[in-house]
């Protein structure tokens, strides 16, 4: 059985903001704008699975103008230029950081896969058996952009038998 999670929303939102800083806004001119919104729409998303001492997802979610935009930040490109593989690479780029960062706080034990990318809306991702735990929700220059983590639900102590 894995531990309750020791990652809470404070940490994952200081985690996003060292992200955004380092990689998307390095000259503080574009920051993600909070929404606290968990039901904003995404078109693409990526994720990477967190296994053993704790189970479950850290998921990037977003528009595709963000996704480029993104893109574009990461590899010194116009957004107008990045291709789809450019955008998978980046996406999974993204949630890989973010995933790593969250498995170093973690007990020893915990295995992080290699990200998945899914080019769809989100209505296409499905994380069954989980329940999202915390979220960073905002906005990028008008665009929708989400960082979440969800949980197994036999991993919490109400769902432990």
């Amino acid at each position: 059985m894995s531990i309750e999670v020791e990652v809470n929303e404070n940490d994952l939102a200081e985690m996003v903001e060292q992200v955004w800083e380092s990689y998307l806004d390095p000259e503080g001119v574009s920051p993600l704008i909070p929404t606290y919104d968990e039901n904003q729409p995404s078109e693409v998303h990526s994720s990477v699975s967190i296994t053993g001492s704790w189970t479950g997802y850290i998921v990037y979610a977003s528009s595709v103008q963000a996704a480029r935009r993104a893109a574009g930040a990461f590899l010194a490109m116009e957004p107008d230029e990045v291709g789809d593989e450019d955008l998978s690479d980046v996406l999974g780029e993204l949630a890989n950081i973010v995933g790593g960062n969250v498995k170093a706080m973690l007990p020893p034990g915990a295995l992080l896969s290699l990200p998945q990318v899914v080019l769809a809306p989100e209505a296409t991702a499905r994380f069954p058996g989980t329940e999202r735990i915390s979220g960073v929700y905002g906005m990028w220059e008008g665009e929708p952009v989400s960082i979440s983590m969800w949980q197994s639900r036999g991993d919490n102590k109400e769902g432990a038998e």
